[in-house]
């Protein structure tokens, strides 16, 4: 059984990304890479702030559209541990 996880990088720029993967050391490393999402090349070095590990596909992708609606001071506190 496969482990799924939804991750926010900040960028360099103090953006943040969120993505989904199965392997979140190599989704970072490629994403510090430029190799990553189109939205992260040229915003590297990027820093993980935050993952949650999910058992399905499907769970980890509707909570990565859910983290994608948050405002910007929601992903904050998010990234802060408090909740998002």
């Amino acid at each position: 059984m496969s482990v799924h996880w939804v991750y926010v990088i900040e960028c360099a720029d103090g953006s943040f990304y969120t993505g989904y993967t199965t392997d979140v050391k190599r989704r970072v490393r490629e994403h510090d890479r430029g190799e990553g999402a189109k939205y992260t090349r040229g915003r590297t070095p990027v820093e993980l702030v935050h993952k949650e590990r999910f058992e399905s596909q499907s769970a980890a992708m509707s909570r990565e559209y859910e983290i994608k609606q948050l405002t910007r001071a929601e992903k904050e506190r998010l990234v802060e541990g408090e909740g998002g």
